[in-house]
């Protein structure tokens, strides 16, 4: 048996065409949706990173603002541009790339942001309306890019036994919280484990859906998995390849040729998780311009 393949690229490539769809209808009402990013610092792949969301937005009809600060920008700099966005009407999301130099307070550039235009889904007040099931929040834009593969690919979480592996803010928390909410496409039992884990084997082997996203390259082995489990690769792992021409390749948490013979579907690294997390930060900024504009 080898497993189908879960295809970000084609499923984020149907999500953009549905977001450029809506931004077309709300320009109609007057109303451009508009993200605003922040770059912090010359990090060679936070700039890839930025790029990409910018020429996103310029292909799906989405305006961009982009404001580069230098590496040694004071904190009070960085809060005064984000506190001009928050007071800007024409501004609908913010998102500032992660990680900041040290001299900037993490937490404290996440609070700063107004929760509605939070399209990342950091702020805390976004973070426990999602835990409550509230709808007008947003929902973090990797965890909903997964839910959003299973509910493409018609595989439905419900009642399914679902293994995260991996706690972090960013991932593991909030996308065991999606999965187990009272809702369409969610309903399943979610066990999430990681590094304190004792027997972190025996529940993936028990899992229907296996989400990995604990950053350790090829960590997931064929043997670890039940036959026909779906198994879903958050990871993007750069590991070091002499036969290939930039000295690595990349690779997710799952190794995914020995997988794939044991699992019913699977998601490649790259372009299977990948391609859906911008999707979806598309998607929320699209959702702020309605929730600020739309009454």
């Amino acid at each position: 048996m080898s497993a189908s393949l879960i295809d970000g690229k084609t499923i984020s490539a149907k999500v953009n065409q549905e977001t450029a769809n809506m931004v077309e209808e709300l320009k109609k009402q007057g109303i451009h949706p508009c993200l605003a990013v922040i770059l912090i610092g010359e990090d060679p792949a936070s700039q890839i990173y930025v790029r990409s969301k910018v020429a996103r937005c310029a292909e799906l009809g989405i305006l961009s603002r982009k404001h580069v600060l230098p590496q040694d920008a004071r904190p009070e700099d960085v809060f005064a541009l984000i506190d001009s966005l928050n007071k800007d009407p024409e501004v609908h999301g913010i998102l500032v790339q992660f990680p900041p130099p040290p001299q900037i307070d993490e937490k404290a550039v996440v609070d700063a942001i107004l929760p509605e235009k939070d399209v990342d889904c950091f702020h805390p007040q976004n973070v426990g309306k999602l835990l409550l099931g509230e709808t007008d929040g947003f929902s973090p834009c990797t965890p909903q890019g997964v839910m959003t593969l299973l509910e493409e690919s018609n595989i439905d979480p419900s009642g399914k036994h679902a293994v995260v592996i991996g706690r972090s803010n960013i991932v593991g928390k909030p996308l065991a919280a999606l999965l187990m909410q009272k809702a369409k496409g969610a309903n399943a039992t979610v066990t999430v484990v990681h590094s304190g884990s004792k027997n972190m084997e025996d529940f993936v082997r028990n899992a229907d859906i296996v989400i990995a996203a604990i950053g350790k390259p090829e960590f997931v082995r064929g043997s670890m998995i039940k036959p026909g489990a779906v198994v879903v690769d958050v990871g993007i792992n750069r590991v070091q390849d002499a036969s290939s021409p930039k000295g690595y390749k990349v690779v997710g948490d799952v190794c995914f040729d020995e997988v794939k013979e044991v699992a019913s579907a699977i998601t490649p690294v790259p372009g299977g998780v990948g391609p859906m997390t911008i999707a979806m930060l598309m998607r929320n900024t699209v959702k702020a311009a309605k929730l600020q504009c739309v009454k």
